[in-house]
């Protein structure tokens, strides 16, 4: 697992050293599929694939992959005008765990580049407290207030900051468990 962690987390930093990011569609299914694939290709095998089974996580069950296409097609109709609207969508993608595995480090990224061509700001990351993260991420399919305060007490729009980009692509893997420093080798 450290060496999926360290591998994509390398490609995260390439998705936007490169310019790569840049020519992904925004706020789409499509999207998080191909950030998916950027950051977990050659590593999973269902890299920037829609997950065909069902899987749960904490005692949640995520949406049926029964139905998770036309779900995905809903929710890519869900408005995103205003950060209201993008963090609803945000919660609705969560909701559908769209991949088998690595769903959280792909959303941010999404929603990242969904906050930042819609209200040109970007969530700076890096100080949003792990386990108040976490409880609200998993609060927000009944009530998103929570998550959408403590996202909107952080966001800046200091969009083009590298230093806030890449501490927030730290901080993403962080709440997954990995530290920077964690090494197989």
């Amino acid at each position: 697992m450290k060496h999926i962690n360290r591998k994509s987390l390398k490609n995260a930093y390439r998705l936007f050293e490169s310019g790569d990011i840049d020519g992904m569609e925004v706020g789409t299914t499509k999207g998080l599929k191909q950030i998916h694939h950027y950051l977990f290709q050659g590593l999973y095998d269902f890299a920037g694939l829609v997950r065909a089974k069902n899987i749960s996580k904490g005692g949640f069950r995520f949406a049926n992959a029964l139905y998770l296409n036309e779900i995905l097609v809903k929710i890519g109709q869900m408005p995103e005008g205003n950060f209201k609207e993008t963090v609803a969508k945000y919660v609705e993608m969560n909701i559908a765990h769209p991949f088998m595995d690595s769903n959280g480090r792909t959303m941010r990224i999404w929603l990242d580049m969904l906050l930042r061509t819609r209200i040109k700001k970007v969530v700076n990351w890096q100080f949003i407290d792990k386990g108040l993260y976490l409880q609200a991420i998993e609060r927000s399919p009944i009530n998103d207030l929570e998550l959408r305060t403590l996202l909107e007490q952080n966001l800046t729009d200091d969009i083009n900051n590298r230093e806030i980009l890449f501490k927030g692509i730290d901080q993403s893997y962080y709440y997954e468990g990995y530290e920077k420093g964690d090494d197989d080798e």
